[in-house]
């Protein structure tokens, strides 16, 4: 396990082949049992296996190092790919919502729940314990990419749980059209999901500023040096997969030396980058003693 979870590509292979797997078994839960329901859960398998092999595909362009046209690298790519999940998602909900419907309009009796539902329990389990691998390996690796397939596979953990709480209901009751009003509201939590992934791929690829609370230990970094930085500004932020890029200007005194002032720039980054993975910091030195120092470009003062 511990081999594994050290490469990305390992980790996702594991998710195209749970995938795979747990297609297989809950179309095989749908065809002995005609359950819309167990039908809208098999078609988010489809998409569970569409989605990470589309992952694979991107985090091998993401994991690129720089280069002379990508000077920043290639990890924005891992947004595209959450983004084109989140599509994904959206459209099987829609599949699932007519389904659901052509099945109100036309409804057939069900048939071998219990083994429909045996099947269906078991690749929950499957997804499980994949969803809990991807995570772990996500947030070792700070990847986007693992954190949204893992979270999907988790999000279809808990529709399939709710799938066969539902038809046991249907299996006691005989009330068949909860089977239907389950599928539409598995509809409904499926494109909540897709859509929380398009607002974070949107954050990504617009360079959404790093959570607060990265921010405020930046400034209590800052403030340990409040003897020598009189003031700071334009404090900028941006995460791209895993990196972390941080860009701010500092006032110290006109009269400091270029290698104090170079020594003062060294201690602050190694403490901003002790305290957040993977960060790139940029300082700009100004002196405390010019006005032009004090205008303000851009970005928030501080």
């Amino acid at each position: 396990m511990k081999t594994l979870l050290t490469n990305k590509n390992r980790v996702i292979f594991l998710s195209i082949g749970a995938s795979v797997l747990t297609l297989v078994m809950k179309f095989t839960a749908y065809y002995v049992t005609d359950s819309v329901g167990l039908l809208s859960d098999a078609a988010e398998s489809l998409v569970n296996l569409a989605a990470a092999i589309l992952a694979a595909s991107f985090l091998a362009y993401a994991s690129r190092p720089a280069d002379e046209t990508h000077t920043y690298g290639h990890d924005k790519a891992e947004y595209f790919s959450s983004g084109v999940e989140g599509t994904l998602i959206i459209v099987a909900a829609a599949g699932i919502g007519y389904s659901a419907t052509q099945r109100l309009l036309h409804p057939v009796p069900l048939e071998n729940l219990s083994v429909g539902l045996a099947i269906s329990i078991a690749a929950a389990g499957v997804n499980f314990v994949v969803a809990k691998t991807l995570l772990i390996a996500a947030q070792q690796h700070d990847s986007i990419i693992l954190e949204a397939d893992a979270k999907h596979l988790m999000t279809d953990v808990w529709t399939t749980l709710g799938v066969v709480a539902g038809l046991a209901v249907v299996a006691v009751t005989g009330i068949v059209l909860l089977d239907t009003l389950i599928a539409y509201a598995l509809a409904v939590n499926i494109v909540l999901s897709g859509l929380g992934l398009l607002k974070r791929s949107f954050r990504g690829l617009m360079d959404y500023s790093l959570p607060e609370n990265e921010i405020q230990s930046i400034e209590q970094i800052l403030k340990q040096h409040s003897d020598e930085v009189f003031h700071y500004h334009n404090l900028r932020t941006r995460k791209a997969g895993p990196n972390r890029f941080i860009d701010f200007h500092i006032l110290v005194r006109g009269e400091t030396s270029v290698q104090a002032a170079h020594d003062l720039c060294e201690a602050i980054e190694r403490k901003i980058e002790r305290d957040l993975n993977n960060a790139h910091v940029t300082i700009h030195v100004e002196p405390f003693e010019d006005k032009s120092s004090w205008d303000q470009v851009r970005g928030i003062p501080k």
